[in-house]
C-alpha cells in the first residue's frame, strides 16, 4: 500500500530493483523466472486470496493444534487422560520448533509441543489464553514435556501438515491429521470478535464487523480513524 501510494504521487526508484544485480531476486533467490513477476498482472490480486491464521501462535503449530482439537472434540477425552502425544512433522519443523521448555511467550508461540499442550487445556483460538499464566501453568508445562515431535519419513521442507497420535492412560489410541490451521470461510467473524470485543465491547465490535463487510458501500473510510 505504501509503495503504491508513493508511486501514485510520482515517487521513482531504480528500474532494476527486482531483477537487477542488487535487486530482491538476487538477494532472496538462487534461481528465478522473471516472467513470474508479471504473471496475472492486473487480473489476479493476491489480497483476494490471502488466508488468516486461526490460532494466535506460529503457523507451523497450526496443523498440530487443529488435529488435537479435532480429536478431543470427537472422542471427548480430557487433558489429564494422556499417556503420550506424538506429532509427526517435517524435519525443518522438528529442528526449529521442538521447544519443550519455552522461557517466554514468543518461544511458547513458536513451540509446537507447548501450543499442543495449551490447546488441550485452553481455547487455543483466543489470544487472551496465550498469556503469562499459560507460560507458568504447571499442567501445560508438564504436558508440553510429554509431546514428542518426530520427523515424517521422506519429508524435509514441503507442506504444513501434521499427524498427531494420542495415547491415553486407559490404552486407547487415536490418530488424526490436519493439513493446516488456517481460517476457513465462515470463521472470520469469530476471530474478529475474539480480537476486538475486549476493547470495543460485544455490541460495538459486532456492529463494526458488519460495517466492514460492506466497505464498498462507504463513501470514504475516515470513520475508521475514529474507532476507539
Amino acid at each position: 500500500m505504501l509503495a503504491a501510494s508513493l508511486a501514485a504521487d510520482g515517487f521513482e526508484g531504480p528500474h532494476t530493483v527486482l531483477e537487477g544485480e542488487f535487486g530482491f531476486l538476487k538477494v532472496f533467490c538462487t534461481k528465478w523466472d522473471e516472467a513470474e513477476l508479471t504473471r496475472g498482472l492486473g487480473e489476479a490480486f493476491v489480497f483476494s486470496s490471502t488466508v488468516l491464521k486461526r490460532y494466535p501462535c506460529h503457523a507451523t503449530a497450526h496443523a498440530a493444534v487443529r488435529a488435537v482439537r479435532d480429536l478431543q472434540a470427537e472422542h471427548g477425552f480430557s487433558a489429564t487422560d494422556f499417556e503420550a502425544i506424538t506429532v509427526t512433522d517435517t524435519e525443518r519443523m522438528v529442528e526449529r520448533h521442538n521447544v519443550l521448555e519455552p522461557t517466554d511467550l514468543m518461544l511458547a508461540q513458536y513451540s509446537i509441543p507447548f501450543c499442543v499442550a495449551l490447546a488441550l487445556h485452553r481455547e487455543a483460538r483466543d489470544p487472551e489464553f496465550f498469556d503469562e499464566t499459560a507460560l507458568r501453568d504447571p499442567q501445560i508445562r508438564t504436558l508440553c514435556r510429554r509431546v514428542r515431535l518426530v520427523p515424517e519419513p521422506g519429508v524435509a521442507l514441503a507442506g504444513m501438515a501434521s499427524t498427531v497420535t494420542i495415547g491415553l492412560a486407559d490404552g486407547r489410541r487415536f490418530t488424526g491429521r490436519a493439513e493446516n490451521g488456517m481460517l476457513e470461510p465462515g470463521e472470520l467473524e469469530d476471530k474478529f470478535m475474539r480480537l476486538t470485543r475486549c476493547g470495543l465491547g460485544e455490541r460495538s465490535a459486532a456492529a463494526l464487523f458488519d460495517r466492514l463487510q460492506r466497505l464498498e458501500d462507504e463513501e470514504n473510510l475516515d470513520w475508521l480513524g475514529t474507532q476507539p
